[in-house]
């Protein structure tokens, strides 16, 4: 049932909204408050789906009371209501964050139409905010090393900014983990998160893949194409082994870095993008500079933030929640009862050499819960997690 709020010190235009509010519809369930310190307090304590709020009130006004309101509950569409010399500042309202504003006297079909649309509207803000909760859980950082904590406080520090992240470690840690996260947590997240796996692309078509080509720029470009810089603009390119890019691409992307311009395949003609770029890679850049298989100035473009990945051998005090995560969501997965892990199984778990790290140990959870008793014990390990 919608819980809706009238915050109107005026008696008289109160009773007004709270009878039309409670006769066009029985499922609402209308209060009121008197002024708004009494608004505010109810709005601590209640969870409302729509709140009217007056402009001039004693004790607190409508824009005070909005500015509380928005910092306690912000997802609360909140309509403001104003007097004919109210106007202007029911506009300006708008900038603060009010879904709307009604003058006085209320006119029946635009206050009824106001609460469908702002009823529905919360409706989706709610949808999509669980929406990325569950997409953000399934990039989630699992563990409470050092290790990891450190990379979670980096991640809060510079996802808000457009800096260049470089992630480094080895390959199954987890780095694209930190690409996502980095994204999420950005202002850029409402746009897109493009990936390009630098060692899945064949040298030849690299520079195709990331900036695009035009009809005829090799025999298979049968018409024009745009690259996956232009896919990103307004958003985040993430080139996940980029120690393996050749050092043609490298330059191009260089450019594309100091200039925010790319050129397709092909064509001379700028195109303008903007994109934050986050890299990663198993190498260790500085020996590929040194062995000439990578830009020193591409690398210190790219290196503005470093993020290290440790090995799951390096955060061993890990492995028990990694377990119960990848437990979690397997059985999900299957469809079956959800199996428990033994301490002695773990124990023997967090011996082993995981030199594919988190990728190989949800690969041997996967086996013991579809091999294994109901309670994996320490000899189910032995017998069907051994290398």
């Amino acid at each position: 049932m919608p819980k809706i709020l009238v915050i109107e010190d005026e008696a008289a235009i109160r009773r007004v909204l709270v009878k039309i509010l409670s006769e066009e519809n029985d499922t609402y369930q209308v209060e009121e408050a008197v002024d708004g310190l009494e608004g505010i307090e109810k709005i601590r304590d209640n969870d409302y789906d729509l709140v009217f709020c007056d402009i001039k009130m004693p004790k607190m006004d409508g824009v005070e009371v909005l500015e509380a309101a928005k910092k306690i509950k912000p997802e609360i569409p909140i309509v403001m209501i104003s007097g004919h010399g109210d106007l202007d500042t029911a506009v300006n309202t708008m900038r603060l964050g009010a879904f709307d504003y009604i003058s006085k006297p209320p006119d029946l079909n635009r206050l009824l139409n106001t609460v469908r649309i702002a009823l529905d509207n919360k409706v989706l803000v709610v949808e999509n905010k669980m929406l990325k909760k569950k997409v953000s859980k399934n990039y989630e950082m699992i563990g409470e090393s050092a290790a990891i904590n450190h990379i979670k406080d980096m991640i809060e520090k510079v996802a808000q900014t457009d800096a260049r992240v470089l992630i480094t470690g080895p390959n199954g840690t987890g780095k694209e983990l930190v690409a996502h996260w980095l994204h999420q947590k950005s202002d850029r997240s409402k746009g897109s998160l493009v990936e390009v796996n630098c060692a899945a692309i064949p040298s030849e078509l690299i520079e195709s893949e990331l900036f695009g080509h035009v009809k005829g720029a090799f025999t298979s470009a049968v018409k024009d194409r745009a690259g996956k810089f232009e896919a990103a603009n307004g958003g985040t390119i993430f080139l996940d082994e980029i120690g393996d890019m050749s050092l043609s691409a490298q330059a191009k992307v260089l450019r594309a870095l100091q200039e925010n311009k790319i050129q397709r395949v092909g064509n001379d003609k700028d195109i303008k993008v903007d994109v934050r770029v986050i890299a990663a890679t198993n190498k260790n850049l500085k020996t590929e500079i040194a062995e000439g298989r990578f830009r020193e100035d591409l690398y210190h473009r790219l290196a503005v933030i470093l993020i290290h990945v440790p090995s799951l051998n390096e955060r061993r005090e890990d492995i028990p929640l990694l377990i119960e995560y990848f437990t979690d969501k397997i059985s999900n997965e299957h469809g079956t009862v959800k199996k428990s892990f033994s301490d002695k199984a773990i124990m023997q778990l967090q011996e082993y050499d995981w030199t594919g790290n988190i990728r190989e140990l949800r690969n041997v959870v996967e086996r013991l819960i579809i091999l294994g008793e109901k309670e994996i014990s320490e000899d189910d390990v032995k017998m069907f997690a051994s290398k």
